[in-house]
């Protein structure tokens, strides 16, 4: 929450170390993008002389260098498309370049906390400002004093400046012996629905989202100045509406297994865009749904609670019956109804895709579990293994004997 002094202070410092970042990005391009060490012997005087502290030099060297691994790494995950296509070759026929207000990094030389006063001590290239308010939620900012370690981003978004602050929580001791897992079912018509009967409807969210996209359409198409001011307005508002809701979806899967000792079992979904088929009036639907949000926000969760998480293959588990386990594409007689053409359950279809989930989870987390088997004691082993080779020398140094 800087004042009118320091924001503009703050604005110009981002914009000078990510315009330095942009020459730093051409020139490692145009040296086919060396090592941080030989970047550094190129490029670290000449930031000297824009005006560049010594930290904020090598912060700028360094995120130009981690851009670069992060683009080879996406290359070689194929999320860039195949060799030859458009967008891959448009991502190699050019440097990395850096938006004005992107994140720079600072480290506790160049920004330190003051807890009690709520403010920060900051490097900018105007010189060192000192007592810029912040302002945080009252848990945020006791995890903030209790674990904040390393780096800080700062960055500036719609007007407004954030520092993103990293936190080491210690992480609670897992359970080992869960009671069993809670199946989570992840869809479009119903969110999540787990094994244990919770169901978190996306319709709300669906609806939302359609009102989003229809204003959208209507203020781009309309142009007029305020009409984009609005847009502006509401940059990011359905994303984080969002994230709110996968937010609260995940709390409150977790709570409950940590509640009951459960671990939970998630639906591996990777590739699934690039598996489907749809139609046109679909794609935007299937593109919009955040499942991978979701599975983030319960991983970590579930990581900071100590519950068991394993991820399963989803196949047939919307067409298997799991009173019966027979499987059947007529099983599924609609998008919310299952029933079973072997023993006849009728059950709603994502409550049991959810079942079929768990069941995979405890198998799936019996196989990767350590061998519970004690070792033998290292003593016994070690006079076995002096034993065993003893009697066969005094076998042949007999038999020698008795020959000669």
């Amino acid at each position: 929450m800087p004042d009118a002094v320091q924001a503009p202070a703050l604005s110009a410092t981002l914009r000078e170390v990510n315009e330095a970042a942009c020459w730093v990005s051409r020139v490692a391009f145009e040296r086919g993008i060396p090592r941080e060490y030989e970047l550094r012997k190129h490029t670290y005087a000449e930031l000297k002389t824009r005006g560049l502290g010594a930290q904020a030099a090598q912060h700028v060297i360094k995120k130009v260098r981690d851009a670069y691994t992060a683009l080879k790494a996406n290359i070689r995950a194929g999320n860039l498309g195949k060799p030859g296509s458009r967008r891959r070759v448009r991502a190699e026929s050019k440097p990395v370049m850096f938006r004005p207000e992107a994140a720079q990094p600072f480290d506790d030389r160049c920004l330190s906390w003051q807890y009690d006063a709520r403010t920060v001590s900051i490097w900018t290239t105007a010189g060192r400002l000192r007592g810029v308010r912040f302002a945080c939620s009252p848990g945020t900012f006791k995890t903030l004093r209790e674990h904040r370690k390393g780096e800080c981003d700062l960055i500036q978004r719609d007007g407004k400046f954030y520092l993103i602050a990293v936190c080491d929580i210690p992480e609670a001791l897992p359970n080992e012996n869960p009671a069993g897992f809670i199946g989570v079912d992840l869809g479009v018509v119903n969110i999540a629905t787990t094994s244990t009967g919770y169901r978190a409807a996306g319709r709300g969210l669906n609806r939302h989202r359609k009102r989003q996209l229809d204003l959208r359409k209507k203020l781009q198409a309309k142009g007029t100045k305020s009409a984009k001011r609005l847009l502006k307005k509401r940059n990011r508002r359905e994303q984080r509406h969002a994230a709110n809701v996968n937010h609260v979806i995940s709390k409150t899967i977790v709570s409950t297994a940590e509640r009951t000792g459960h671990g939970v079992a998630l639906e591996d979904l990777g590739g699934i865009r690039d598996r489907v088929r749809l139609r046109k009036g679909q794609r935007a639907q299937l593109h919009s749904w955040s499942f991978h949000q979701l599975g983030q926000f319960i991983a970590y969760k579930a990581k900071r609670a100590g519950v068991p998480l394993v991820y399963v293959d989803p196949a047939y588990t919307s067409q298997q019956c799991s009173e019966c386990g027979h499987i059947d594409r007529k099983n599924r007689v609609d998008q919310a109804t299952f029933a079973c053409r072997a023993c006849g359950a009728v059950m709603h279809a994502d409550d049991n895709a959810s079942h079929n989930l768990a069941r995979k989870g405890e198998t799936v987390w019996t196989a990767g579990r350590e061998s519970r088997v004690p070792a033998a004691p290292q003593v016994a082993q070690t006079e076995e293994a002096t034993r065993q080779p003893a009697a066969p020398y005094l076998q042949a140094r007999s038999f020698t004997a008795g020959s000669s």
